[in-house]
């Protein structure tokens, strides 16, 4: 196929456009945008990226008042296309393409080998919202077919956190009940010739991928290859023996169609059916046909599956079984942040991270330890909508979301760090009451106060003799001397208040300590060691009033959630 005028223009047009928003136009984008404006030039990818290279480095070297003047012919059209992007996907005005009311009927399909992440949220939110927006039906369905990595442990935890984010589904199924029923599906692909018995070696099959050679079993009888299916099946063959794979198109840019594997051996236990099966089929392979059979009518899914598109589609019609919509968006990725099983198991089995439930990870678990709210996470999940953009989001985005939230609920109280004791001079025992919350109705705690106190040692620090400050909701004070560990102030009355700090009784406070979680990854792309810090102080003693889990704001220090109540451990959930 080769590429029109129209096509060309379209790669120039939207190189400008991405060299002028980021400074240099990047191929991948370009590439990417053109396909989903022409995906007929999918089966010539190789052609299309090779014009994209050529424009993209015309672009670049383009001087910047030329670039900026070519870029301004397409000026208005670009900022009527993102005005239409915005309406069609930010909350709540968000619309999937042949999607009606009352007919549609989407899945959240975890595979239960690790723990749910923000993307994963990403995701079931944007169903559960659809499944709304079109009266439909949300499915949860459990991709289990990987018995050397899927467990019970890990269902629990899935059911747990969706729980928590108050996700309602109108029916729950498992891959794994589902085997027999694949191995129908894979014996009429056998017998129809659209797939074959390989017992090449992973190597070999890597390499024939990599070169587009096609294998030597790729036409063998139909009937031996349904006999051969049968022979694994009944535990002729061992893992890595052999292996079911579909005759896709070997000659295809896209690597996913060089025929890939549909079924291989496993021998390990599965954590639902035991030892009952030992053939196990890909997500290639049990998707497209869980989700036909169940009746989906829309799969929404991020865009890093959309090389395996086309596969699905092909399989299903070979099949003769529907093939639902496919809806892509873009992956979320929190910006110094690690999602990964692979790098968190890692980074847990050599303890720079103390599990899945960190309060530094985006880990649904960790971000509940954490304090964030699951509302939160849905406002912030919703407002990025279906859009296909890449992007790196920080996670202060999803922070202001949860401010949002929990301010206007959380108590207020005084914490003083690493405490250094005051003693104020001509300061008479008192009984005090001060509010809980500003303007919240939440009551007030109270104390017998005296002549001695505990403030921060950054505010101690601070201070100057002769300076007058004042104790918050108290009284003004005037530092009279500074030592070591201890200032001596006298009560002052009528005074100017430079400065308003937190301050603890001495007669009743108790110790707390404050993990304070940061990015685990630094600008370098490394792993932070000093990413959990650890803050010692003194809070007032209303602190063991609070239940465990309660998120309270202490005051000029920032909110945090009472994660350990026995310990009076707190973990910062943010400022």
């Amino acid at each position: 196929m080769s590429i029109n005028s129209e096509v060309i223009g379209a790669i120039r047009k939207y190189a400008l456009k991405n060299a002028v928003d980021y400074g240099k136009a990047h191929e991948g984008a370009v590439l990417n945008k053109v396909i989903s404006l022409y995906p007929e030039h999918k089966s010539d990818i190789k052609l299309l990226a090779r014009e994209v290279a050529k424009i993209v480095a015309e672009v670049n070297s383009l001087e910047k008042g030329a670039m900026q003047s070519e870029y301004s012919k397409y000026a208005s059209e670009f900022e009527s296309e993102q005005r239409i992007k915005l309406e069609k996907t930010a909350k709540p005005n968000m619309e999937l393409e042949g999607a009606a009311a009352g007919g549609f009927v989407t899945r959240y399909p975890p595979a239960p080998n690790g723990y749910m992440h923000i993307g994963h949220a990403k995701a079931v939110f944007l169903e559960s919202k659809f499944a709304e927006k079109y009266s439909g039906k949300l499915f949860l369905y459990f991709d289990d077919t990987n018995p050397e990595k899927d467990k019970q442990e890990f269902v629990d935890k899935f059911h747990d956190v969706l729980k928590w984010l108050r996700i309602k589904f109108d029916e729950e199924y498992y891959a794994s009940d589902y085997m027999d029923k694949i191995y129908d599906c894979a014996r009429v692909l056998l017998l129809n010739g659209d797939a074959y018995a390989c017992k090449c070696t992973a190597e070999k099959i890597k390499e024939d991928r990599f070169n587009k050679r096609e294998c030597e079993h790729r036409y063998a009888d139909p009937s031996s290859n349904a006999k051969e299916f049968g022979e694994m099946l009944n535990g002729r063959y061992g893992e890595n023996e052999i292996i079911i794979r579909f005759k896709g198109d070997m000659s295809a840019d896209n690597t996913a169609l060089r025929d890939p594997t549909l079924l291989r051996v496993k021998d390990a236990a599965h954590y639902r059916q035991g030892k009952k099966y030992r053939v196990w089929p890909t997500y290639d392979l049990n998707t497209p046909i869980m989700d036909s059979i169940h009746g989906v009518t829309d799969v929404l899914r991020s865009k890093e599956f959309e090389l395996r598109d086309d596969l699905g589609k092909i399989i299903l019609e070979k099949l003769n079984l529907r093939v639902p919509r496919i809806h892509s968006f873009s992956r979320l990725v929190i910006k110094d942040n690690i999602t990964h099983k692979r790098e968190l198991n890692a980074l847990i089995k050599e303890g720079n991270i103390k599990g899945f439930d960190d309060p530094r990870l985006v880990t649904i678990v960790a971000l509940r330890k954490r304090g964030i709210t699951p509302d939160a996470i849905r406002n912030f999940v919703l407002k990025l909508g279906m859009t296909k953009t890449d992007g790196i989001v920080s996670i202060d985005a999803l922070l202001a979301e949860n401010k949002k939230i929990i301010d206007p609920a959380s108590k207020h109280l005084f914490f003083v760090s690493d405490p250094v004791k005051v003693t104020v001079k001509g300061a008479d025992p008192a009984d005090v009451k001060i509010r809980l919350h500003p303007s919240k109705d939440f009551g007030f705690r109270e104390y017998s106060v005296s002549d001695t106190f505990f403030i921060a040692k950054d505010d101690a620090q601070s201070m100057n003799e002769e300076e007058t400050i004042r104790l918050k909701d108290l009284m003004d004070i005037k530092i009279a001397s500074k030592k070591s560990e201890a200032i001596t102030s006298y009560k002052s009355e009528g005074s100017s208040r430079n400065k308003v700090i937190q301050w603890v009784p001495a007669a009743n406070y108790t110790e707390c300590t404050v993990l304070i979680p940061e990015n685990p990854v630094d600008d370098k792309g490394q792993f932070n060691h000093d990413s959990l810090k650890t803050v010692k102080g003194y809070a007032e003693d209303y602190v063991n009033k609070l239940n465990e889990h309660e998120i309270i704001q202490f005051e000029r220090f920032g909110y945090c959630i009472l994660d350990k109540k026995e310990q009076k451990e707190f973990i910062f959930t943010q400022k």
